[in-house]
């Protein structure tokens, strides 16, 4: 007989699974909490998009005097209190998270587990300790975890991943950060912008290649501006030194050998789906190459490329995107899903945003340039990239870098894809999801709304009008 209606493995997104219906309903809820800390709620709360966007606000501000020398005003950042910075910031994400601890654990209907656990079948699981949990519906929803390499010394103190970085005692005075995606680059801002020495490796030419080669070529031209890049490389070793700093031992890809002394390492080279420690392929589920363990529409998880009736998963061990927000949105599909077996729904995988918070900033929406000629072919595309220094508030930053670029079918003015870079690029893409999401072709979408002048949202304007797209009947003047 199963001991729980309902089981769910992980306290980020799947903690919101435990909605009202459950009230008069046995729920267990297993989390082992945040490796380096054991923190409850999961990695966007605890080590993710929500302290590190609070890291991102005051390296911001201590980068004010360098726009306002460009617009007369001279102005000085004195220095950066690292531990008055972090206490803010964790004063009140541990709040968050022992305050959600505690109110699972008062709740007589929920039977919390704080250890981790590994399944015995696909309903059931067992903790370290021996509890055996089997359910009638169970939620995989573990989160995923840092890469890290496998060469000597990442096991000294001071090497971190994005998990540790953020409590250490004092702000850096070098700080080696190896990686070249969105975790490395959102960090290499915040430390420069504080005012570390930063050294950025990547094993390949160039930053954040994922991007629309156009927005990456541009981010990293000016990243090797405000920090030191260097391209193929990786990290062949850590050595401790006597003072206290390390020596970063790197390899180029040409075979050379090459030295850095700093005062600590940052590990992000990615990220890793928790599915192996739960056990998720003993338990014969399936799994993707990457470790994602595979769902079907409607989150269902597959055994032998079936779903399996009333199992699930959500979030990072199962989503590619790996974004906070797409994990909620599962979750809401999920929690339906749970609730209504009759009646499924399915989940939205159409005009998925993200942002980086780097300097500068950088959004993104649906396809690349490479993509969309591929989907459509390239004789039916018609793009435009509108410079943020070609707007009126453009103008009055003085600014000379942010470039925002759509991707159309010129057939039917269908946008396919949007990539800004520069100051609130994670804004000023929104119209776009908006108008993808609901199926507007980009002169509706341009033409169908008044825009305030002389905003900066004029650079999202005006780039939709930039396209070569037919004007449709009746279309709005």
């Amino acid at each position: 007989m199963p001991t729980h209606d309902v089981a769910i493995i992980g306290s980020g997104s799947g903690n919101s699974l435990i909605t009202p219906y459950w009230d008069d309903k046995k729920v267990a809820l297993a989390d082992k909490g945040i490796e380096a800390t054991g923190a409850f709620g999961g990695t966007c709360l605890n080590v993710g998009c929500i302290p590190t966007k609070m890291f991102v606000r005051p390296s911001a501000l201590a980068r004010v005097p360098e726009e306002a020398a460009r617009l007369g005003v001279e102005m000085a950042t004195v220095r950066a209190d690292w531990p008055a910075i972090r206490d803010r910031v964790f004063a009140r994400v541990d709040a968050i998270s022992s305050g959600g601890r505690e109110y699972r654990e008062r709740l007589e209907n929920v039977d919390l587990i704080s250890e981790k656990v590994t399944l015995t079948s696909p309903k059931s699981f067992r903790s370290e300790s021996g509890t055996e949990v089997e359910a009638r519906q169970v939620v995989i929803a573990a989160g995923s975890r840092p890469l890290i390499p496998e060469v000597p010394g990442v096991d000294l103190p001071q090497v971190h991943t994005s998990e540790t970085i953020m409590r250490i005692a004092k702000l850096p005075g070098s700080i080696l950060i190896v990686g070249g995606g969105y975790i490395a680059c959102e960090f290499a801002g915040v430390f420069s912008g504080l005012g570390s020495e930063v050294i950025q490796i990547n094993r390949s030419i160039g930053l954040m290649n994922q991007l629309d080669e156009e927005i990456a070529a541009a981010y990293s031209a000016e990243a090797e501006k405000n920090w030191s890049v260097l391209y193929q490389r990786t990290l062949g070793a850590v050595v401790p030194d006597e003072n206290g700093q390390v020596t970063a031992q790197l390899v180029t890809s040409d075979g050379r050998s090459e030295e850095y002394q700093v005062d600590t390492v940052l590990l992000a080279i990615g990220r890793r789906p928790n599915s192996d420690l739960v056990g998720a392929e003993q338990a014969g589920l399936d799994l993707h190459p990457d470790g994602r363990i595979a769902v079907d529409q409607y989150q269902r998880v597959l055994s032998g490329g079936e779903p399996v009736e009333g199992l699930y998963a959500l979030g990072d061990v199962s989503s590619e995107a790996m974004l906070k927000h797409v994990a909620n949105h599962e979750a809401r599909v999920v929690a339906h899903n749970l609730e209504n077996p009759d009646d499924l729904r399915k989940v939205r995988s159409e005009a998925i945003p993200s942002a980086i918070f780097s300097h500068p900033e950088i959004a993104q929406v649906g396809l690349t340039e490479a993509q969309a000629a591929s989907a459509v072919g390239a004789q039916n595309l018609t793009t435009k990239t509108q410079r943020y220094g070609d707007t009126a508030y453009g103008w009055a930053m003085e600014d000379s870098y942010g470039i925002l670029k759509i991707i159309a079918d010129r057939r039917n003015g269908q946008i396919l894809g949007a990539h800004a870079m520069g100051y609130q690029s994670s804004n000023l893409i929104q119209p776009i999801v908006h108008a993808m999401s609901f199926g507007q072709d980009s002169y509706t979408a341009a033409r169908g709304q008044y825009w305030i002048h002389p905003a900066l949202m004029e650079v999202t304007e005006n780039a939709l009008l930039g396209l070569d797209v037919p004007i449709p009947p009746d279309a709005p003047l």
